[in-house]
C-alpha cells in the first residue's frame, strides 16, 4: 500500500482559501478546484484513500504507466492519457476497443457513455466495463472487471473512487495518447525517457510492479 499525500497545497495554507469546486465530482483536473482529502500521490495521479482497496502499479519495463485497484474480487484499471487540446479521445478508443471487441454493448454509465459485455482471459470468461472520461488536454480510461462490472453494489465503490481521483497532466508536450507517467509515492519523476503504453485490451497485472 501506499503512503498517503497530507495536503494538496501545503503551500498555499494560510494565504488564501481554497476555491470551491465548480462541479460536484470529479475526476478532477489538477489546475481547477477540487476537494482537498488525503489522497496518494503517484505523479501524473492523485488516487483517494480507501482502506478496503490494494493499490498497485502497473509497470512497463522501468516506467508505471498506470494502476491496478483490487477489490471484492474485481479489478479497476487506471490509465490516464494526454489528449489534444481541441477535443476528446474517448469517441475514437471506443472505436477502438470495439473493433476488438465486437461483443461489447454501449450504454449509458456514471461518467457518460461506457462499452460493457464479456472478455476472455487465459481461456476463463470474465465480465467487463469500459469507462472513459475526458479531461483538459488528457484522458482517464478505466476498466473495470470481475464482480463490480455485474454488481453495482460493488461498482459503487469504484465509481466514488473515481469521482475524486485528480489528474495531474503538466504543461511539457506529450504525443496524443501517450501516458502520463507515473511513480511511486515521494520518488521523483523520471524525466527524458521514453513512456510506453498500457494496453487497454488486456487485463492488467495484478501484482505491485510488472518488469
Amino acid at each position: 500500500m501506499f503512503r498517503r499525500r497530507r495536503r494538496e497545497q501545503p503551500e498555499q495554507v494560510g494565504e488564501q482559501e481554497a476555491a470551491a469546486p465548480t462541479r460536484e465530482s470529479g475526476p478532477w483536473d489538477a489546475d481547477e478546484p477540487h476537494p482537498e482529502t488525503d489522497r496518494i500521490d503517484l505523479g501524473g495521479l492523485r488516487l483517494p484513500h480507501n482502506p478496503d482497496f490494494d493499490v498497485r502499479l502497473a509497470s512497463v519495463g522501468d516506467q508505471h504507466v498506470g494502476v491496478v485497484v483490487l477489490y471484492e474480487d474485481s479489478s479497476l484499471q487506471l490509465q490516464a492519457l494526454a489528449a489534444p487540446r481541441s477535443s476528446g479521445l474517448w469517441d475514437e478508443v471506443k472505436t477502438k476497443i470495439l473493433a476488438q471487441a465486437k461483443h461489447l454493448e454501449e450504454r449509458e454509465g456514471p461518467f457518460g457513455s461506457e462499452l460493457t459485455g464479456e472478455m476472455k482471459t487465459d481461456g476463463n470468461t470474465r465480465p467487463v466495463r469500459y469507462l472513459g472520461i475526458d479531461g483538459p488536454r488528457w484522458f482517464l480510461l478505466a476498466v473495470v472487471s470481475g464482480k463490480a462490472a455485474v454488481d453495482d453494489t460493488v461498482a459503487a465503490a469504484y465509481v466514488d473512487f473515481i469521482k475524486d481521483v485528480v489528474v495531474v497532466r503538466g504543461d511539457e508536450p506529450m504525443a496524443r495518447e501517450e501516458a502520463i507517467p507515473l511513480r511511486r509515492p515521494n520518488d521523483q519523476a523520471s524525466e527524458g525517457e521514453e513512456r510506453p503504453g498500457l494496453n487497454p485490451f488486456k487485463r492488467g497485472p495484478e501484482i505491485s510492479e510488472i518488469r
